[in-house]
């Protein structure tokens, strides 16, 4: 028998009200050690509230949290150097340049002189910002913004790393660059907790969990998220796709459970059978017909022939919009 994996962040009941409003309602959590671990949900959603007790910001209402087996409420001051907090927001000093950033921020974290050298000089290499180390912070992009953020993070080398929505607001580019420095961080076995609205991002988490009014409502692997989707996804492509997004809205067939546009084509979660059966009248021949022949058929028979459906994987982006749905 395989030994379980150590889990290296645990809620428990997790609760914090604000007045009359619950932010956050009896969490359980189970972080895997060395995992990257996707906190997805709408604005609102308690993701902000949920890391920032986590990151022992904020106290619990109620319940608790560990990280790394230390509590959040009682072992406060053990708790913080093992962690690297990332709030949303740009929190450095703007008037200061990359470097002294890096290093102020160290030194607050109590790393030694010696050590900020070669840490602030590796991780500012590593992230293409040592050519600009001189400019300050506030004029640079916002992608550097997030890297500087990270660099500062990373100085005392902390074992978890809890990052609330690092690539908000960040261009398609620098968002690609920022997950490919935390593959790297994933691969020297960081374990990262990461809250994000990007169902591409989702893709990129060994561990996903989705929060809804405070509360998780699914979580587990890529996998097992996938999994509680019912029937198939499929793709419907034309030459109008919104005609045949309203044929398809216009059958009003059970089957059909979703459908929208996505990009030039239209997704549709199909959750009848992936084969019916049919004889003709004439004969005693049995026609067996997909999914994506059904689909097809149904477009055509309300006005959009030529269309041409395929299967695909269920991605995060397909499970959150269905599951999102769901009760707890």
């Amino acid at each position: 028998m395989s030994t379980p994996p150590v889990v290296a962040l645990a809620a428990r009941s997790l609760t914090r009200r604000f007045g009359d409003l619950v932010a956050v309602d009896e969490v359980d959590l189970d972080v895997r050690a060395g995992s990257v671990f996707g906190l997805l949900g709408p604005d609102g959603a308690g993701k902000t509230t949920l890391i920032r007790m986590l990151a022992t910001v904020l106290d619990p209402t109620d319940g608790d949290a560990h990280v790394l087996g230390l509590s959040v409420t009682h072992d406060r001051a053990q708790v913080t150097p093992r962690i690297g907090y990332m709030p949303q927001r740009f929190c450095m000093y703007p008037d200061l340049t990359i470097a002294e950033n890096i290093d102020y921020f160290a030194t607050l974290r109590g790393v030694r002189r010696r050590d900020r050298r070669t840490r602030s000089a590796r991780l500012l290499e590593s992230m293409g910002l040592a050519e600009f180390a001189g400019m300050r912070s506030g004029t640079i992009s916002g992608g550097m913004k997030q890297k500087l953020m990270l660099a500062s993070t990373l100085m005392h080398e902390p074992d978890v790393l809890l990052l609330d929505e690092p690539t908000t607001g960040v261009d398609p580019v620098s968002r690609r660059e920022f997950w490919r420095l935390l593959a790297g961080l994933h691969r020297e076995g960081r374990t990262i907790l990461v809250a994000t609205p990007y169902m591409d991002e989702a893709e990129r988490c060994t561990d996903i969990a989705f929060l809804r009014g405070g509360a998780i409502t699914i979580r587990g692997t890529q996998s097992d998220v996938a999994a509680r989707v019912p029937g198939v996804l499929l793709e419907v492509g034309g030459a109008a796709p919104r005609d045949v997004l309203g044929a398809l809205q216009a059958a009003d067939d059970p089957r059909l459970r979703s459908a929208h546009l996505h990009g030039d084509v239209v997704r549709v979660l199909w959750e009848g059978p992936t084969e019916s059966s049919s004889a003709s009248p004439d004969s005693a021949a049995v026609h067996h017909d997909s999914a994506t022949r059904l689909v097809e058929e149904i477009a055509a028979h309300h006005g959009v022939p030529g269309v041409v459906a395929r299967r695909l994987r269920v991605d995060m982006e397909a499970a959150f919009a269905v599951l999102a749905q769901e009760r707890t």
